[in-house]
């Protein structure tokens, strides 16, 4: 039987899961393109101030897929293409991109230098006011104003489907390490799938939460640990079941193919053994913790020869039996060649960016570019990206294409209403709770499945019952529906963070205070993408209409003001509170 993590559950394609079959997976394979050139891992010597990592080498951009275009963007579309591939759209943001095309956009924001979460750290520690939040301060204060909107949405896309989380102890008191570990998936964002894969598996974050550092070859009793060997597999590259390139499930007798069986999962289980903190020797007193370096919080993971498993390693239909550097280089090259890749991922980065329930022809598609970027390269995640914000079905109008997670909620209102922060930290943290607050907080999900799978229906709904996926759906309820109505009822008007700390520019709302028709219009073009239905529209102007606005005297003009902002807070109180809203389109 096919043995699942502890936490329970799967995220393969199709949102299925399992602990059934044992049909043996297909040998792994890919399409004949070129892979990068991928060294096995060396051992690092970890400086004490290690440079920012580099934007990793990229062919040459490949050609735009369809859907792309140069012709002029409607401030509509514009919008709705940056609440895609941003935190939210701002003004100005809609206004540049109306001036350019998507194309462009793209390529600009692949230039863009990274914002590195691990300096905030670093000033923060300098300063002496480090805490187990100082990551979530960055992440806040990136997402809201960071100018590398791309990759930072990518990164905590990523962040998704590669997961760590801080609400393990063991990890969260680490705030560097963390810091570190998001910057990769930054890094590697616009890099190769391939070295992304090696990042993970070799951050010492992930080798914490996932429980290989310290892995130790077979002894007696005593086998390798499998959780990570499990879930690089299941949740991180090829899923439970064989996939088609549009993501459908492959079948044998009516029933799911199984990509892997328990003795890959053994077998794999062994590679990842011999891996503990960096440093500069390799000693048993540092593999166990001992001697701290001073950079192994983020530095990658070293092999130590002694703990490595020496027996042959079979998985995928492949066996490696080599060093600990040479195994690893077998088992991610035979992952990342696996045929379900492609789809597996590319389906999962069109749910976190566009949409719950992409068409199999957008999943093939996206999968195609991961294939071959037009180049001849497999991996290259600036395609895959491309592919996925490009496609004519990003830009479709109309219907709900998913629902907005709170985290995305909470930054989409601090960029449309230009919030700062006046400690200049963007102080929020303790968003986790669904009463009284947003019931998600970033890199703090309960599991390593995420905050919610990418498979998960409603039991019991039409989407279930039309074979259709919400995976935001499964962190939603009536106490965190009850709760983020109480909490956007508190920031609106007041600010966010500790002490009020984030505050909202609404100078451009205030001006229209007197004209609602125009306030609804400028709220829905930044929060709606200006798709807002007329009946919805009519509502606010009615509701906005009945907060009276009282004629200026000369005694009444703090009675003005606060009508004023009265009904800036309504009009967009009741258009994020809305159904139109929740579910971007």
């Amino acid at each position: 039987m096919l043995t699942l993590a502890a936490c329970g559950g799967g995220g393969g394609g199709g949102g299925s899961t399992s602990s059934g079959s044992t049909a043996p997976s297909s040998s792994a394979g890919g399409a004949a393109v070129t892979t990068p050139a991928d060294p096995a891992p060396t051992t690092p010597t970890a400086p004490a101030s290690p440079a920012a990592p580099a934007t990793p080498a990229s062919p040459s951009t490949p050609a735009a897929p369809a859907g792309d275009t140069a012709i002029t963007l409607s401030k509509a579309a514009a919008s709705q293409f940056l609440a895609q591939a941003t935190f939210g759209p701002t003004a100005a943001s809609i206004d540049a991109l109306v001036a350019s095309n998507k194309s462009a956009w793209i390529n600009s924001q692949f230039a863009m230098p990274q914002t590195l979460h691990r300096d905030y750290i670093q000033e923060r520690t300098a300063a002496g006011g480090l805490t187990a939040y100082s990551m979530l301060e960055s992440f806040w204060k990136q997402a809201a104003i960071g100018d590398d909107q791309l990759r930072q949405r990518a990164a905590f896309a990523l962040s998704q489907i590669f997961v760590i989380s801080m609400v393990d102890p063991n990890v969260g008191t680490r705030s560097a390490g963390v810091a570190g570990y998001y910057d990769m998936l930054g890094q590697h964002a616009f890099g190769n799938f391939r070295n992304l894969l090696q990042g993970v598996a070799l951050h010492p974050m992930m080798g914490i939460y996932l429980s290989h550092m310290r892995n130790q070859k077979e002894a007696g009793a005593r086998v390798p640990d499998e959780n990570f060997a499990r879930e690089v597999m299941q949740l991180m590259t090829i899923g439970l079941y064989q996939l088609n390139q549009d993501g459908s499930i492959k079948t044998s007798g009516g029933k799911p193919i199984e990509t892997y069986t328990h003795d890959d999962v053994m077998g794999l289980a062994k590679v990842f053994t011999g891996w503990s903190w960096a440093g500069p020797d390799q000693s048993a007193t540092r593999f166990n913790g001992g001697n701290a370096d001073p950079a192994r919080d983020w530095t990658p993971m070293q092999s130590y020869s002694t703990y490595h498993s020496t027996s042959a390693k079979t998985f995928l239909g492949v066996t490696t039996n080599g060093s600990a550097e040479a195994d690893l280089k077998v088992a991610l090259d035979t992952l990342f060649n696996h045929p379900n890749v492609g789809p597996f991922i590319g389906r999962q980065l069109i749910q976190r960016l566009v949409s719950s329930n992409p068409s199999p022809a957008y999943i093939s598609r996206v999968a195609a570019a991961f294939n071959n970027n037009g180049a001849g390269v497999r991996g290259d995640m600036r395609a895959v990206f491309r592919a996925v914000l490009l496609d004519p079905e990003a830009a479709g109008t109309g219907s709900a294409k998913k629902l907005r997670e709170p985290v995305l909620r909470m930054v989409n209102w601090m960029r449309a209403f230009n919030a700062k922060s006046t400690s200049g930290r963007f102080t929020m943290v303790g968003t986790d709770d669904a009463l009284s607050g947003l019931a998600q907080s970033a890199l703090r999900a309960p599991s390593v499945f995420n905050f919610f799978r990418p498979g998960y229906t409603p039991p019991g709904s039409a989407l279930s019952a039309a074979g259709m996926v919400a995976p935001e759906m499964q962190i939603t309820g009536e106490p965190s529906a009850t709760g983020y109505l109480n909490y956007m009822q508190g920031v609106i008007p007041n600010g966010a963070g500790n002490g009020r700390d984030i505050q909202p520019d609404y100078s451009a709302e205030l001006a229209l205070a007197a004209q609602p028709a125009q306030l609804v219009d400028r709220v829905a073009l930044l929060l709606v993408g200006g798709q807002m239905s007329g009946t919805l529209r009519n509502q606010l102007i009615t509701a906005l209409n009945g907060v009276a606005l009282p004629a200026a005297t000369a005694t009444n003009a703090a009675t003005i003001a606060t009508a004023q902002k009265n009904r800036v807070y309504l009009a967009i109180f009741l258009t994020m509170a809305s159904p139109e809203y929740l579910a971007q389109r």
